[in-house]
């Protein structure tokens, strides 16, 4: 069981990694968070296309990631 775990864990840090790194970069340092904060926080930042789904595997995966690594977590103890 531990170990059937333990590789889905490995394979979602994998995807979570991977996915995390195709990502483009969207900020413009500091001067971006202060101007342009307010654009990504009403809804103007695209959620469509590649970008959008890279969002959702990354955000899957870190999902997985932390319910897996809880899970045996409470196996070992």
């Amino acid at each position: 069981m531990q170990t059937i775990l333990m590789v889905v864990l490995a394979i979602a840090s994998v995807i979570l990694i991977i996915s995390i790194l195709l990502q483009s970069s969207n900020s413009a340092g500091l001067s971006g968070s202060i101007g342009g904060g307010a654009e990504q926080l009403f809804g103007k930042k695209k959620s469509q296309g590649y970008e959008g789904i890279l969002n959702k595997i990354s955000t899957v995966a870190a999902v997985l990631f932390i319910v897996l690594s809880l899970i045996l977590v409470m196996l070992e103890g």
